[in-house]
């Protein structure tokens, strides 16, 4: 049966059997455990991709008013919940997929816009891979608590299943790469992969649009996306070449963290929240920072 549904609420009696990862005020970040959590993440994820950031639903995602696809068979859904109206509500959102999941799936979905071999040979001796995607937050909820507790879920995570990389595709909304030729010529110049982590883009779109010193690189940073920075902030490097997604409405960059680069400070930081400790603030996410 399709569901016709953009409700991101849930029932709280269903959220009460399940446990969550970290809580800080009305605000609980979880893992999905039901199909109906799935499904209010992907009306979050319709609400924010197509109705806000006008990507192109694919005709089951028109007919269920749902960002759905293939993979949220397999992934982990992570969720941040807020439970201070009548009912429970999905206000933020991460899609996870391992390397060991992915395996025995379809692949990775970056695989579609970048030739990943350089780190999956990588992994082979540097540990897990994992993909993160469909991050968005709801636009009341943009702020540092919500994506604090997104990324005290993603630290859990990484302990729980020995994650050595994390990477994903980093969207700038439009599609005209020229009108991020400043910030994709900053990331390129300023925090290209090595060789051994550098995917490439398959049809690729060159991000050294602009001579190095020939543009403003402080002001080319400050347009960035503000999760990007906090990307950066953490460790994170990119790929070779930008993206260009149309269905979506971006122009996507490869990001890859090593996880041994985020320093014990910030996963410290991260999951120590719950002990009265601040958490870590690597920047508010936008409405397609990581598609």
């Amino acid at each position: 049966m399709i569901l016709h549904s953009r409700s991101t609420s849930l029932a709280r009696q269903q959220l009460d059997q399940a446990p969550h990862l970290h809580r800080q005020g009305q605000l609980d970040v979880r893992l999905a455990t039901s199909e109906a959590e799935i499904a209010a993440a992907q009306a979050l994820r319709y609400r924010i991709f197509h109705d806000e950031m006008g990507a192109t639903p694919t005709p089951a995602a028109a007919a269920t008013l749902r960002d759905i696809d293939p993979y949220d068979a397999f992934c982990d859904h992570l969720l941040v919940i807020d439970h201070g109206g009548l009912r429970p509500e999905v206000v933020g959102t991460y899609r996870l997929l391992r390397q060991q999941v992915a395996i025995m799936q379809k692949g990775f979905y970056s695989a579609g816009e970048y030739d990943l071999s350089p780190l999956i040979r990588t992994s082979a001796t540097g540990g897990q891979l994992l993909e993160l995607g469909r991050s968005c937050v709801a636009a009341e909820h943009r702020n540092s608590t919500t994506i604090s507790l997104l990324w005290r879920g993603i630290a859990s995570y990484l302990e729980a299943h020995r994650i050595g990389f994390m990477f994903g595709c980093a969207s700038l909304h439009g599609t005209d790469p020229a009108h991020h030729a400043a910030e994709l010529s900053y990331l390129y110049h300023h925090h290209l992969a090595p060789p051994e982590l550098r995917a490439r883009a398959l049809d690729h779109v060159p991000m050294d649009r602009l001579a190095a010193g020939s543009y403003d690189g402080k002001a080319a940073q400050r347009a960035l996306p503000p999760l990007v920075k906090g990307y950066l902030r953490v460790g994170a490097m990119v790929g070779d070449g930008a993206f260009v997604d149309e269905a979506f409405n971006t122009v996507d960059v490869f990001v890859v963290m090593p996880v041994a680069r985020i320093t014990r400070r910030y996963l410290d930081r991260f999951t120590g929240g719950d002990n009265g400790s601040e958490p870590a603030r690597p920047g508010v996410a936008g409405a397609n920072d990581l598609n």
